[in-house]
C-alpha cells in the first residue's frame, strides 16, 4: 500500500464499492483481528462497543458477541457499559433488536439470561 490512507479516502473508496480497501486496510492493520493499530482513529475499547452495537443491529451471533465481549473487556470496557450501548441504540435499531441482542450478550458476559427470566414467570 506504501502510504497511509486518510478518512476522506477511505470514505470516498467505500462509497464506490472500491473492492481493495478492505484488503488494503487489514493489510496495514497487520491482519483482521489487529485492533492495536495506533493509526486508528476509535481506541480499540471504542471499537470493540462500536462492534457490540453493530450485532445488536445486525442480529448478530451468539459466538459473535462472545469475542466482541472478550475484546471490550480486555480493552477495559465493563459490562455495564456494554449494557450501556444496547440501551442507547434502541432509537436507531429499535426494541425488538435490541431484546434479541440482551440475552446473547448476557451469554457472552456469562450471566444465564433464562435463569433470570424465571424470576419474572
Amino acid at each position: 500500500m506504501g502510504r497511509a490512507l486518510d478518512h476522506i479516502e477511505i470514505l470516498r473508496r467505500l462509497a464506490i464499492n472500491d473492492e481493495h480497501i478492505l484488503d488494503e486496510l487489514r493489510c496495514a492493520a497487520g491482519d483482521e483481528g489487529d485492533t492495536s493499530q495506533p493509526d486508528r482513529a476509535l481506541d480499540p475499547r471504542t471499537l470493540a462497543l462500536v462492534r457490540l452495537a453493530a450485532l445488536a443491529a445486525v442480529g448478530g451471533a451468539i459466538s459473535s458477541y462472545g469475542s466482541q465481549a472478550d475484546a471490550a473487556v480486555d480493552a477495559g470496557a465493563s459490562a455495564a457499559e456494554m449494557v450501556d450501548v444496547l440501551v442507547g441504540v434502541v432509537p436507531v435499531v429499535g426494541i425488538p433488536c435490541v431484546v434479541a441482542a440482551a440475552p446473547k450478550l448476557a451469554l457472552a458476559l456469562g450471566y444465564d439470561s433464562d435463569e433470570a427470566l424465571d424470576q419474572f414467570r
